[in-house]
């Protein structure tokens, strides 16, 4: 293992991967750890990111991927209102051998644009709205809106919806608020900086 980890990004749409990939940079940064991320899927929703996932394992399997094994992956699909166990556990049974161990789920409940409203402070010095988070609400498209509609509100004009601000939003981010605030947020930075200081460790033996 060399001393740059190599991450892969398996998600859902674009408003997972301008969320994450920040999100995993800071995370290493704060752990020493050195990271190169690569998205391998982000369009088409969460069965296209599944299949796409699966896909990927089997063509490692054959010898068909030329480049480097990844040291972590991540694989993001909203939870819909689901347990986070079960959604790690789709994600977990979809794991090959080849890639035990190495597999961290990122699974926003119920949609990921909660997790860019999840500390309002934070994102009211990025965005100029402080968003009224509330308690968790299943309807479909709810922090969709709702994060559109604070980018409008603090005079931003409806481009991408507040995508846009996403790495500015993690940068600022406080994760003991945020985690507070959702606590599948708090599950995946956790799982996450576990890893990566397991990974630090190791690599340190080599050495």
């Amino acid at each position: 293992m060399s001393d740059v980890l190599l991450v892969d990004l398996f998600v859902e749409d674009r408003a997972h991967e301008e969320f994450l990939r920040p999100l995993v940079e800071r995370v290493a940064k704060e752990e020493d750890v050195e990271v190169k991320v690569r998205v391998r899927s982000a369009r088409g929703g969460h069965g296209r990111a599944i299949e796409e996932y699966k896909t990927y394992q089997k063509l490692i399997e054959k010898g068909a991927i030329l480049e480097a094994t990844p040291d972590v992956v991540v694989v993001a699909v909203d939870g819909n209102c689901t347990t986070f166990a079960k959604k790690r556990q789709e994600i977990m049974e979809a794991t090959l051998p080849c890639l035990q161990g190495r597999v961290i789920a990122a699974c926003p409940d119920p949609h990921v644009e909660r997790w860019y409203l999840a500390d309002p402070d934070s994102f009211n010095k990025v965005v100029g709205h402080c968003p009224v988070l509330g308690g968790k609400k299943c309807t479909r498209g709810h922090y969709k809106e709702l994060l559109a509609s604070a980018v409008s509100k603090a005079g931003h004009p409806p481009t991408l919806g507040g995508i846009e601000f996403a790495r500015d939003i993690v940068e600022k981010m406080d994760w003991f608020v945020a985690g507070k605030n959702d606590t599948s947020l708090k599950a995946f930075l956790d799982d996450l900086r576990a890893h990566l200081r397991q990974l630090k460790q190791h690599n340190g033996t080599l050495k």
